[in-house]
């Protein structure tokens, strides 16, 4: 009898692991609308207003998420960085053709944008389409896959779906990676498999020098002042954000390096894998007065979610 009970448990447990799997290797469809006057996208991030907000609860870290009072959301692109166009108040080269290539496969035709990158006009207002999604991250914006309508005809708002190379191929993502519009940046809350085939992607358009390959200067560039990173030189917008992050600090009496810097708080201090190596952006910057050497490839980085 005892032996018949153990072999139910672990049944039982193998049934439980098998669909813990299956949750983690599928995406929930949400459908709505990508909402872009009167706010301010960029190369990798839009506003979605989904049709049905409570699908949002189905999601990890659910919590975080927080739409403002005309029901969208930020949505954080998943395996993509593009040059930032206004990080506090400040931005990248290509930031604005980031954001122009993203808008304009997205299907918005003519758009107005102010001094201050906000889009005041567009033809049209909305795009249909939807996410595919697990998670919110830190901020509060669901990490997703984006699509076109046409794109999830065939799958019903609420459902889950295996995200496989053949639909992961139709997505917003891989379209802007495959343009050199952005960065290839992964977190380790993403499969392999999807890691994979956007590196893939990210490879070919770094052959190419398509994009931000084309004027990429992450491997060394020069830090003297923010004009530096923000008209001169386009890095890792990851990197790009502790720099300017480092440099006000550093305008306000901060005395270090960027090295010295990131260590005085592990919270700035990226956790990476190289493989099967981890470690810490610190360990992988080598500064030499105003010269910084990344030691990494980005294409080789995986940055552990927080």
């Amino acid at each position: 009898m005892r032996v018949k009970h153990f072999y139910l448990l672990v049944t039982f447990l193998l049934l439980v692991d098998s669909l813990s799997l299956a949750q983690t290797e599928t995406h929930l469809v949400i459908k709505g609308s990508f909402v872009i006057v009167d706010k301010s996208p960029d190369g990798d991030s839009v506003r979605f207003r989904p049709d049905d907000a409570t699908l949002f609860k189905q999601l990890k870290r659910s919590y975080r998420i927080e739409p403002s009072k005309d029901g969208t959301v930020q949505l954080r692109f998943e395996a993509i960085d593009a040059p930032e166009l206004h990080y506090q108040g400040k931005g990248q080269p290509l930031g604005r053709e980031a954001r122009d290539f993203l808008l304009n496969e997205l299907g918005f035709s003519a758009y107005i944008y102010n001094n201050n990158d906000t889009i005041t006009d567009a033809v049209p207002r909305e795009i249909r389409g939807g996410i595919l999604s697990n998670s919110a991250e830190t901020n509060g914006r669901p990490v997703s896959y984006v699509f076109l309508e046409s794109d999830l005809s065939s799958y019903q708002d609420g459902e889950r779906v295996r995200l496989d190379d053949m639909l992961l191929a139709k997505s917003l993502n891989v379209k802007v990676l495959q343009a050199g519009m952005a960065y290839y940046t992964v977190y380790s809350s993403q499969s392999e498999s999807q890691r994979a085939f956007m590196q893939s992607i990210a490879e070919q358009a770094k052959d190419a020098s398509l994009g931000v390959w084309a004027v990429d200067k992450t491997s060394e560039f020069t830090l003297n002042g923010l004009e530096d990173v923000e008209e001169n030189q386009l890095i890792l917008p990851k990197l790009y954000r502790r720099c300017v992050s480092y440099l006000r600090e550093r305008d306000k009496g901060f005395s270090g390096t960027l090295r010295d810097w990131l260590l005085a708080d592990p919270k700035r201090d990226d956790e990476i894998l190289l493989g099967s190596r981890k470690t810490n952006l610190s360990n992988l910057l080598q500064i030499e007065g105003t010269t910084v050497r990344v030691l990494f490839d980005p294409l080789e980085a995986v940055f552990l979610e927080k």
